[in-house]
């Protein structure tokens, strides 16, 4: 009995003392979290006094809907693309969007055994076919699909599946600057022994096999690229996330040996962390697979389950145009909002005069027949005259952008989303234009 009361003092005791570390524990991540955790995009691993802080980004949704409510005054974040323009279009679809996954479904690891890549949910292989053939942004017939949580991952996956295991350097890895600013970070992220990133694309004249990434339209400036470094031991990655009718012409079906795309861009689900690649080669597909299977054992069901029913329903938006009972088609829908947005952005730009931004040439989309300049997810701002860092003139502003030198070009431009919310970009627009330079 002595013993057991012992025991249970003792047990007591130490209780109290963990409760007492957990709560502490707790304080302190909250704490630390609050004032100095790292940003969603990492951009402080390049530079913590100068990249975005993540308290800021997450008071950012609830603080722009508070300061909407009250006259307008609050900070307006446009660093990210996140696609919540997206909202409406998918809230008005409501049951035609809508997947129920039952509890037994999933339960496997296994998606299906026969594909090359085991985890890659059939529903979702037929559905991104079946949205390619419809738009002609891509050839599909003869290609494997490889699926990724989101591109990010099929980008590491890439880079593994290109780069030879036994080599006596990292295979170089470039990109024509500006380029996507995760790029460098995310190729340098695992510091691998098999590649390294060798930068702009412009600038690379080391002999030798290289990776260089291809991103079409390109993230940030919106335009049309092709290889530049052109050797004959380069491997060519083709990024064609922004590749869709809504954001530019669809002049041919790109027919590359690896194509990288994405669900959150394609259609505005970046929540569903799903993208795609399309690859000729079965051993560099196999590769990648090996990565994924490696990195995170396959790709969720769940998210593929829901992405094929979204794609699904893009697709047959398109069975019931010309009946007016029907929703918007998808595309139409985005094309007329990111249309009304560059319309709106260019005459706040041409008021304010302190910007500039870059013209597109007009072209003809195979798709929907319409020839029109393209109008990009994201905005490549210049600041003009004695403006030499634009992130920092408009954050005095209260507008977060992102800096032209992660981009591996001058401060003098920035990159703004295209996809927020209508009030968030009316507030964004309205603000830019009323813009002046103070008086020394």
């Amino acid at each position: 009995m002595k013993d057991q009361k012992m025991l249970m003092g003792f047990t007591l005791k130490h209780l109290l003392v963990l409760s007492l570390a957990l709560n502490v524990g707790l304080i302190s991540r909250v704490v630390y979290v609050g004032e100095k955790s790292v940003s969603g995009l990492c951009l402080e691993n390049q530079d913590k006094k100068e990249a975005h802080d993540s308290k800021k980004s997450r008071l950012v949704t609830s603080t722009v809907s508070k300061e909407l409510q009250n006259g307008g005054d609050g900070v307006i974040d446009l660093d990210h693309g996140d696609p919540t323009m997206y909202e409406r279009f998918w809230h008005e679809m409501g049951e035609k969007s809508t997947f129920v996954i039952a509890g037994h479904q999933s339960i496997s690891y296994f998606s299906d055994v026969r594909n090359l890549c085991w985890f890659l949910e059939p529903e979702f292989a037929n559905s991104v076919v079946r949205l390619h053939k419809i738009v002609g942004n891509a050839i599909t017939e003869d290609r494997h699909i490889v699926v990724g949580t989101g591109s990010t991952q099929l980008f590491q996956a890439v880079l593994y599946a290109l780069s030879p295991p036994n080599a006596s350097e990292p295979m170089s890895v470039v990109s024509a600057a500006p380029f996507y600013s995760l790029y460098p970070l995310l190729t340098d992220y695992l510091m691998s022994a098999l590649y390294k990133w060798a930068g702009d694309a412009y600038e690379f004249s080391k002999d030798g096999p290289y990776i260089e990434l291809v991103t079409s339209p390109n993230n940030p400036d919106g335009s049309t690229r092709e290889p530049v470094v052109r050797r004959t031991k380069g491997l060519l990655v083709h990024d064609l996330a922004y590749y869709w009718p809504q954001y530019t012409p669809i002049s041919f079906p790109a027919d590359h040996d690896i194509m990288l795309f994405t669900v959150s861009k394609s259609t505005g689900h970046a929540g569903i962390r799903l993208g795609w690649a399309l690859v000729k080669d079965r051993e560099i597909a196999k590769k990648m697979t090996n990565f994924i299977e490696l990195n995170t054992i396959g790709v969720s069901r769940d998210s593929q389950l829901r992405a094929a029913k979204i794609l699904q329903a893009v697709s047959e938006s398109y069975d019931y145009v010309g009946n007016s009972k029907e929703t918007e088609p998808f595309f139409e829908y985005g094309y007329n909002i990111m249309a009304k947005r560059w319309k709106q952005l260019r005459a706040a730009v041409n008021k304010s005069k302190l910007f500039s931004l870059p013209d597109f040439p007009p072209g003809t989309c195979t798709f929907s027949g319409r020839t029109f300049e393209s109008q990009p997810a994201f905005a490549w701002l210049k600041c003009e005259g004695e403006i030499e860092d634009c992130e920092s003139f408009l954050r005095s502003h209260k507008i977060w952008t992102r800096g032209g030198k992660y981009f591996g070009v001058s401060s003098k431009y920035v990159r703004i989303s295209t996809l927020s919310r209508d009030e968030t970009f009316d507030l964004f627009t309205e603000r830019l234009s009323a813009m002046e330079l103070e008086s020394p």
